[in-house]
C-alpha cells in the first residue's frame, strides 16, 4: 500500500496581518519524515514507476513525499532535508511561472488574502459579481478547507469554485496589480529553470497543469491546453519525459472523468487528486490519493 502525503509552502515562518499562508517550516519537515520512516518504507521513483502494482498490492506501508506548485522554497528547503534522508519524491511544477513569468491566480490570492481582511475580501467580490452564495455552498467550504478559519474557508471556495473565472480573473488581477510587483514576485516565490532542470535530472518533476485552474470546471479544450502546454513546456526544458500530473485543487469537482480521461490520452501514467485515503491494489493510477501533510503522524490535526 502507498500512503502520499502532500506540501506545499516551507520556510522558517510564516507571519501575515491576516493568516492566509500556512505550511511547515524545516524543523516540521524533518521530523515528521522521520516519523515516517518509523513505520514504514519510502519508495523510489524508480520503483514506483517500474512497478506500482506491486507497492500498492503489497502489505508493507510505502511513502511517498509530493509538493505542488512548485514553489522556490521547496526546492531551497524541502529538497536538501530529503536528500539527507535519502528520500525521493516529487515536485509538481504549473508551467506558466516559468514559461510566462506570470504569477498564478491561486498565489495571488494567498498574498492579497495576507494584507486583505477577509470578511472585506469576500464583500468586494460578492458585490462585483453579484454571486449568490448559498447555505450548501458554506457547507461545501467547512468540508474541503478543514483547516481554516470559517470565513477563511468560505473566501476560497467562493474564489476557486464559485465565482466565474474571468470576472475572479478581473477582480484579483486588479488588486494584485495595486499591491504587488508581478516580475519580482516570480522570481521570489517559483523555482527558476536552473532548479526545475535539477530536480527534472533526478526524476522527481511532474506537472501541476499550466495554469494551476481547476480543471473538471473548465471546458475539454481549455482542459486539453493545461495538460498539453504543461507537458510540452516542461519536457522542452528539462529534456526528460513527463508523464505524472497532480490536478490542481484535486477534489472531485476538478478531477472529473473528462480529466481523467483526457490526462490519459495526453500520455500521464500517473495521476494525483487531494482525496484522502491509502493507495492500495484496483486504484485507478489516474486517481492517486494523497493526504494533506496535517493528517498524518507528525501533523497538526494528527489525532485531534
Amino acid at each position: 500500500m502507498l500512503t502520499v502525503s502532500n506540501y506545499h509552502y516551507i520556510r522558517e515562518e510564516f507571519h501575515s496581518k491576516y493568516p492566509s499562508i500556512f505550511g511547515v517550516t524545516p524543523k516540521q519537515f524533518k521530523k515528521q519524515l522521520s516519523l515516517f520512516k518509523n513505520q514504514g518504507d519510502f519508495v523510489t521513483i524508480k520503483d514506483l514507476n517500474a512497478d506500482i502494482d506491486s507497492i500498492l498490492v503489497s502489505k508493507n506501508n510505502y511513502f511517498l513525499i509530493t509538493f505542488d506548485d512548485g514553489l522556490k522554497e521547496q526546492y531551497k528547503y524541502g529538497y536538501p532535508i530529503m536528500e539527507t534522508l535519502d528520500i525521493e519524491g516529487y515536485f509538481f511544477v504549473n508551467s506558466m511561472n516559468n514559461k510566462d513569468k506570470k504569477v498564478s491566480l491561486v498565489h495571488k490570492i494567498h498574498l492579497l488574502r495576507s494584507i486583505i481582511n477577509p470578511s472585506e475580501f469576500i464583500k468586494k467580490v460578492l458585490q462585483i459579481s453579484k454571486l449568490k452564495y448559498t447555505l450548501k455552498d458554506k457547507i461545501r467550504a467547512a468540508e474541503i478547507y478543514v483547516y481554516d478559519e470559517k470565513i477563511s474557508a468560505e473566501l476560497k471556495y467562493i474564489l476557486n469554485f464559485l465565482i466565474p473565472f474571468k470576472i475572479k480573473e478581473m477582480i484579483i488581477n486588479k488588486l494584485f496589480e495595486k499591491y504587488f510587483d508581478e516580475k519580482n514576485t516570480v522570481e521570489e516565490l517559483y523555482m527558476n529553470t536552473k532548479e526545475i532542470i535539477y530536480l527534472a535530472n533526478k526524476n522527481f518533476i511532474g506537472s501541476h497543469s499550466h495554469s494551476h485552474y481547476p480543471l473538471g470546471l473548465l471546458e475539454n479544450k481549455e482542459i486539453e491546453f493545461e495538460l498539453q502546454e504543461s507537458k510540452k513546456y516542461l519536457e522542452k526544458i528539462t529534456e526528460k519525459i513527463i508523464d505524472v500530473i497532480s490536478y490542481p485543487y484535486g477534489t472531485k469537482e476538478a478531477c472529473t472523468e473528462e480529466v481523467v480521461s483526457l490526462s490519459d490520452k495526453e500520455g500521464y501514467s500517473l495521476g494525483f487528486t487531494t482525496e484522502r485515503g491509502v493507495n492500495k491494489i484496483n486504484q485507478n493510477l489516474l486517481l492517486l490519493k494523497r493526504f494533506d501533510c496535517n493528517d498524518l503522524i507528525g501533523g497538526k490535526s494528527y489525532d485531534n
